[in-house]
C-alpha cells in the first residue's frame, strides 16, 4: 500500500521514540498527494553523460514497517536526468545519497531544489530494519 498524504504526516506525529518516521527538515510545500518531494542539500552541476552524487537536504529515519520508493522528478527527467539506486530499506537511517545521471545539457542544482520524490509503502510482517554499511550516512556517500 502506498501513503497518501494524510498518512505520511500521521506518521510524522506519531509519539518520538515509538519508530516513527522522521523527515527533518519538513517542508508541507514539498508534501505531494502520495509521496514527498526530497530536496538538494548543496549547489552543485550536474554535467552531460556523468553519474554525479547527490545528498539530500532532508535526513530520513523510516520504521521498520515503511520503506521507500524514489523517482526523479519529472521536471529533471525532461531534462534528461536518470535516477539509480531508487530503493530505501525500513529502518534507514540518513541522509540519501542519490545517483544522477544526466542525458542532457549540463545543469545546475541549487540547495533545496526539490528534485526527487520519495514514495512510502507499507512493510507487513517488517521485524528488522536495515543495519548495512550506509546507516546514519551524511553527506554523499560513495559505494563502499
Amino acid at each position: 500500500m502506498i501513503l497518501s498524504a494524510s498518512e505520511i504526516v500521521r506518521h510524522l506525529e506519531l509519539e518520538p521514540g515509538t519508530g516513527n518516521l522522521v523527515i527533518t527538515p519538513y517542508l508541507r510545500e514539498c508534501q505531494q498527494p502520495a509521496s514527498y518531494d526530497l530536496r538538494a542539500a548543496s549547489d552543485m552541476v550536474l554535467e552531460h553523460g556523468k553519474c554525479t552524487l547527490v545528498p539530500t537536504l532532508e535526513w530520513v529515519e523510516l520504521p521498520t514497517d515503511l520503506a521507500g520508493t524514489l523517482r526523479c522528478r519529472s521536471s529533471f527527467g525532461r531534462r534528461g536526468v536518470l535516477l539509480g539506486a531508487g530503493f530505501v530499506d525500513p529502518g534507514f537511517r540518513g541522509q540519501l545519497t542519490l545517483c544522477l545521471t544526466n542525458m542532457g545539457d549540463d545543469i545546475t542544482i541549487h540547495k533545496n531544489d526539490r528534485i526527487v520524490q520519495m514514495i512510502l509503502h507499507e512493510v507487513r510482517g517488517g521485524e528488522h530494519g536495515y543495519s548495512g554499511r550506509y546507516q546514519d550516512s551524511i553527506g554523499a556517500v560513495e559505494a563502499k
